[in-house]
C-alpha cells in the first residue's frame, strides 16, 4: 500500500534522491525541477512524496489550471528500484481521490501528458480511464479523464 505525503522541509531531500531508470529522463522531469515549479505555482499546486511505509519511493505533483479549469498531474515518477511493483497504479488512484476533494477549485477534468515512446505509462493511464485528446507535440500526447463526484 502506498501513501501520498505532502512535500515539506522535512522530506524534500528524499525527493531529490529519487532516480529514474536509464532512458526515462526524456519522459518526466526530476523532482528538483518540479519542486522549483511548485514554488512558483504554490497557490495552485501540491507536490507529494509517494511512500511505501517510511520510504519515499516516488513523486507526483497536482496543479490546478484556473484558466481551463482542470487539474493536471505533473512529473509522476517511481524510483527505478521500485518500478514494476504496482506502486504507480496505487499512487495514481490516490492522486485521483485527492483531486476529488477539489483542493483548489471545481473541475471534473484531470489532464496529464505522456511520452509518445512510453507505452508502459500510457497503458497505466488508459487502465485508469484516461484517453488521448488529440492534442500533442513532438514528444508527448495529452490524456484526460473526467471524474464524477
Amino acid at each position: 500500500m502506498v501513501e501520498l505525503i505532502r512535500i515539506t522541509e522535512d522530506n524534500f531531500i528524499d525527493a531529490f534522491n529519487l532516480k529514474l531508470a536509464s532512458g526515462q529522463e526524456s519522459f518526466v522531469s526530476h523532482p528538483i525541477r518540479s519542486l522549483a515549479q511548485a514554488y512558483v505555482y504554490r497557490d495552485q499546486c501540491q507536490p507529494f512524496g509517494i511512500y511505501s511505509g517510511e520510504k519515499m519511493i516516488g513523486y507526483v505533483m497536482v496543479i490546478y489550471d484556473y484558466d481551463i479549469p482542470e487539474y493536471d498531474i505533473w512529473h509522476m515518477m517511481i524510483d527505478e528500484s521500485m518500478q514494476g511493483q504496482g506502486y504507480g497504479s496505487e499512487a495514481l488512484d490516490q492522486v485521483i481521490e485527492y483531486i476529488k476533494t477539489k483542493p483548489f477549485g471545481d473541475s471534473d477534468r484531470i489532464a496529464l501528458t505522456c511520452g509518445k515512446k512510453n507505452p508502459i505509462a500510457r497503458k497505466l493511464y488508459e487502465r485508469k480511464g484516461f484517453s488521448a485528446t488529440g492534442n500533442e507535440d513532438e514528444d508527448e500526447i495529452e490524456m484526460v479523464k473526467f471524474i464524477a463526484f
